[in-house]
């Protein structure tokens, strides 16, 4: 990047392609990497942490940055491709200097740190934060209370505030939240596991419960304890009934017999008496990997009905691919299970056709107590995406979806794996870490 090159805002940095000198994508921007300096000197950038297509994290020292433009970054294209580990003098950008509550050094004002800018020094190749974007906070009206609205925003330069090298207490994470407003629940959750605890529970809490659901379902288990031991009991609680049902069942059984019973007591009945009866059976089995919330219909629904429900956009693109028919009662447990409609099928067929007129009733069924072995070689022979789980009686218990086959068929250890592991075949070199310091 040439000298003189415009001030650079991080937030318009996160999740930005990183691209080597031939054009060819390496990964994505997750992070910045500074270090704070003595006597309120500008900090120095130190480098970026990129993404890999395998969701491993490297570190790329801006000396290997050519140019940032045109929303991409450009390397030199050697690169470092050992796990990205936090060193006690740096600070991460995103995950630790956004949105943290600083003050101004002529008023003394409390601020909140909104963005920084970024500059290359026009005299050498080093990058240093020179600007911190902040809001004030709102003026107080009378005791207890403040005026409506957001506080007045400005730019400030870095030496005009004070506060950073603290360390912050109940940070907030509306701003780190919004540079990855768009991250699929699962690259979230490979962000939330990489910050620290404190910093982690920060941003848990500022998550709405369906986000959250959806983030804690895609985390180690371990991950997701800590966070769902930090959360009050009754939004505890609210996450779980957020999330999938046998997500949520397999973290309750890991919690101890007390604090299970409790979080039980707190949720919505129907949602409690699911849970336990997903608890009720073996781990490895059908109905211990099933979800109690397929799509259920009714002989006399018709097509019409039956795309409405598939659309729910709440539904995985497993639970879409089919509906099953019953006879009332139409949840599960349900009355007696008639056979399965295939989404393809829904598509060839007019929408007042009814749907018991479609059945796939050839189709086998899985037992609640089906070994795993004989669930994934019911989803290998069959080619599906979803089962339908029947008991002695031929009622519907629920559905077992091929996601949740595959969670269970991987080492247990795996997402640990897939957040730490670089996977064969990256493209990228070798190299030895370069902090230039």
């Amino acid at each position: 990047m040439a000298s003189g090159a415009p001030r650079i805002f991080v937030s318009h940095l996160s999740g930005v392609t990183v691209f080597d000198p031939g054009g060819d994508h390496v990964g994505r921007v997750r992070d910045l990497v500074a270090m704070l300096r003595v006597s309120h000197r500008p900090p120095r950038l130190l480098g970026l942490v990129v993404e890999l297509p395998s969701r491993r994290r490297i570190f790329l020292p801006m000396t290997r940055v050519t140019g940032i433009q045109a929303g991409q970054v450009i390397t030199t294209g050697v690169l470092n491709v050992r796990r990205f580990e936090q060193r006690p003098t740096e600070r991460l950008v995103f995950g630790e200097l956004l949105d943290r509550r600083v003050r101004l050094v002529d008023s003394d004002e409390e601020v909140t740190v909104l963005d920084l800018s970024v500059r290359l020094l026009p005299t050498r190749r080093d990058w240093e934060i020179d600007k911190v974007f902040v809001r004030k906070l709102p003026e107080p009206r009378a005791a207890g209370t403040f005026r409506r609205g957001k506080g007045e925003t400005l730019t400030v330069d870095w030496t005009a505030v004070t506060g950073f090298s603290l360390e912050e207490h109940g940070q907030g994470a509306e701003n780190l939240l919004a540079t990855f407003e768009q991250l699929r629940p699962a690259d979230l959750a490979n962000v939330l596991h990489h910050l620290s605890a404190k910093r982690r529970a920060e941003v848990a809490a500022a998550l709405d419960d369906d986000r959250l659901a959806d983030v804690l379902e895609e985390l180690p288990e371990d991950d997701q304890i800590e966070i769902l031991g930090k959360l009050q009991e009754e939004r505890a609680a609210d996450v779980l009934e957020a999330m999938d049902p046998d997500d949520a069942a397999d973290l309750l059984s890991e919690l101890p017999e007390e604090d299970k019973e409790r979080l039980l007591s707190l949720m919505e009945p129907d949602d409690a008496a699911d849970m336990r009866r997903l608890m009720s059976y073996e781990e490895r089995t059908a109905g211990g990997l099933m979800t109690t919330e397929p799509i259920v219909l009714r002989p006399d629904a018709t097509v019409a009905d039956a795309l409405a429900r598939v659309r729910n956009p709440d539904l995985s693109p497993a639970l879409a691919a089919q509906v099953y028919v019953c006879r009332p009662p139409d949840e599960t447990p349900t009355g007696k299970y008639l056979g399965t409609v295939h989404f393809q099928r829904l598509l060839r067929d007019p929408p007042y056709t009814l749907v018991s007129a479609m059945l796939d009733d050839d189709l086998q069924t899985l037992s609640p107590d089906a070994p795993l072995p004989a669930v994934a070689g019911f989803f290998a022979t069959y080619d599906m995406v979803a089962a339908p789980v029947v008991d002695d009686s031929g009622s519907l218990l629920g559905a077992v979806t091929v996601d949740d086959v595959l969670d269970h068929l991987l080492p247990e250890d795996w997402r640990e794996h897939e957040f730490h592991e670089l996977a064969d075949g990256t493209g990228v070199t070798e190299g030895a870490r370069e902090h230039d310091q």
